[in-house]
């Protein structure tokens, strides 16, 4: 039996009260991650380690400490991570179940780290809230109020409150002066709960908005709660030009800029941070806050597109080194101070870029993650596959590896879904499908797939091919799609699903929600390894 290396829970505990620099990553799926875990243990699926890796771990040297709770995933995970170059690999002794006996608080859902803060900032700044029955009053009586959804766009058009603009967390201070100019106009925070109303809110009284401003208590799932009725499909946002006038953006400059220094925000250079990025013995992040498009339009070499707002809503993902240095870059003097001064006040070393102009954006299109390229296998045409599947006499067994939520959206007709980390000895998933005289392997892009190639081969000894492009080039194709949860081969376990997507007992569980976040500062204090703070 291989022996491999360990870390105690008073060696991780130690580490992370001393700042220095740690990945804890818990390799189960989202699901049971959700379920529980450390703090700041980031998830960090064993079925993506090879895609992701090198983008969320960037130095090879950083101590990575990884958990499961007994499932063998742990060990798997180490050698993948000593095979893709990372020195420092342990496993946490005794995996979840040894971080609980030695006393080590546990969290439910995800993004902790981040959700856990909002509450912290509510509860020491008293960040001002409105029921929905109270938003709802002010709105049917013609009250002069504004409400801004700061989630994502995508996030916006799902569900949104009536009448709301998408303005997602880091444009909130760029752009709200232009969207309500008026200064006895009052400004409505939502998101979907809670953590982005009340940074988003906290954000615009921390920025001296001459507003009355106030978070819509939680969120949408508030506003279901108390009856009333959301709209879906929306297309309303902000312009892009809003807030750009002279006057108003330095004022919403000067404002965000006061608060970084306030929240012991530093200063960098473009140079600086390419040299900081380069360096063997540290872990530096660097981050474009600004919008996808304006990140894609062109970009500094070297920054990974993070909009600002999702980026203090999922810390721990973008960064799950803690103990790292954090680089941020926009072009106006806004958004990166304002997601600086949040990243700070978590505890985050955390820098803001000066003196960059237009032309040291050379990069165009979105990021491009660097992968170990997989092992060979070959490739088969989408024609050629649809072909194949034609005649049952092939014996052709189709196994998509792709989220299950895009596989339940649409998938190949012939296509078993099954998760990647279940194609290892120990489990039945593979063997419960029909014989195979020969495996093709599918995802979206076909990039997860060539990687889970190798794994089938060596699961069954049969040859293993691999669709080329993916789901994509079958659609590109023109070739039949079908949607629902059909052929699933092993248990959605890889998404957590949120408290408002469609349970059967969604209002329960919407309240259960809220009820957990409503203590979360509690665990936070148990916890005791935070260090966040506000200003």
């Amino acid at each position: 039996m291989t022996s491999y290396p360990v870390r105690t829970f008073e060696d991780v505990r130690e580490t992370l009260l001393a700042k220095r620099e740690i990945a804890l990553l818990d390799v189960r799926e989202e699901e049971p991650h959700a379920q529980c875990h450390p703090l700041f243990a980031a998830n960090f699926p064993l079925a993506r380690i090879e895609l992701d890796a090198w983008t969320r771990l960037p130095r090879r040297s950083v101590p990575i400490v990884v958990l499961d709770n007994g499932e063998g995933l742990a060990a798997r995970a180490f050698d993948k991570f000593v095979a893709l170059g990372f020195t420092d690999v342990a496993l946490l002794a005794g995996g979840l179940d040894g971080w609980i006996r030695a006393g080590g608080e546990v969290f439910r859902d995800v993004n902790v780290p981040s959700k856990a803060f909002g509450e912290f900032v509510e509860a020491e700044r008293h960040t001002p809230s409105l029921s929905a029955d109270a938003l709802d009053a002010l709105r049917t009586s013609g009250e002069n109020v504004v409400v801004l959804d700061a989630r994502r766009f995508d996030e916006y058009r799902t569900m949104n409150i009536p009448g709301g603009i998408s303005v997602p967390g880091a444009e909130l201070v760029l752009r709200a002066r232009a969207l309500a100019p008026d200064p006895a106009t009052r400004i409505v925070v939502n998101c979907a709960g809670r953590t982005r109303s009340i940074i988003g809110a906290q954000s615009l009284v921390n920025a001296k908005l001459p507003n009355p401003v106030a978070a819509l208590r939680n969120g949408t799932i508030g506003w279901t709660l108390a009856g009333k009725t959301l709209e879906h499909g929306s297309e309303r946002r902000f312009d892009t030009d809003a807030g750009r006038d002279p006057l108003t953006l330095e004022a919403s400059r000067q404002s965000a800029l006061a608060l970084a220094a306030r929240a012991g925000v530093r200063r960098t250079s473009l140079s600086q941070a390419a040299h900081w990025a380069g360096e063997a013995s540290r872990t530096t992040y660097c981050f474009d806050v600004r919008t996808p498009d304006e990140y894609e339009s062109g970009h500094a070499p070297g920054f990974r597109d993070a909009p600002g707002g999702q980026l203090v809503q999922e810390t721990e993902m973008y960064a799950p080194v803690r103990g790292a240095r954090v680089v941020l870059f926009d072009d106006d003097g806004v958004r990166a101070n304002m997601t600086a001064s949040w990243l700070a006040q978590m505890n985050i070393e955390t820098y803001v870029v000066d003196g960059a102009n237009r032309g040291d954006l050379t990069e165009i299109g979105a990021y491009r993650p660097q992968r170990p390229p997989p092992a060979h296998s070959p490739t088969i045409s989408p024609q050629a596959l649809a072909a194949l599947l034609d005649d049952p006499s092939n014996g052709v067994v189709l196994l998509d590896v792709a989220p299950s939520a895009n596989f339940v959206k649409a998938h190949i007709p012939a296509a078993h879904w099954i998760l990647r980390s279940h194609l290892a000895p120990g489990y039945d998933d593979l063997r419960a499908l029909p014989d195979a005289r020969r495996y093709v392997l599918t995802c979206g892009s076909g990039v997860l797939a060539a990687f889970a190639a190798a794994d089938v081969a060596t699961l069954t000894g049969k040859p293993v091919s691999v669709l080329d492009g993916g789901n994509a080039a079958w659609t590109r194709a023109g070739l039949p799609a079908e949607s629902g949860e059909t052929k699933l081969a092993s248990p959605r376990i890889d998404r957590y699903r949120r408290p408002y997507e469609g349970v059967g007992n969604a209002r329960e569980a919407m309240q259960a929600y809220l009820d957990w976040e409503y203590g979360l500062v509690a665990q936070l204090e148990r916890d005791g390894t935070h260090g966040f703070f506000v200003v």
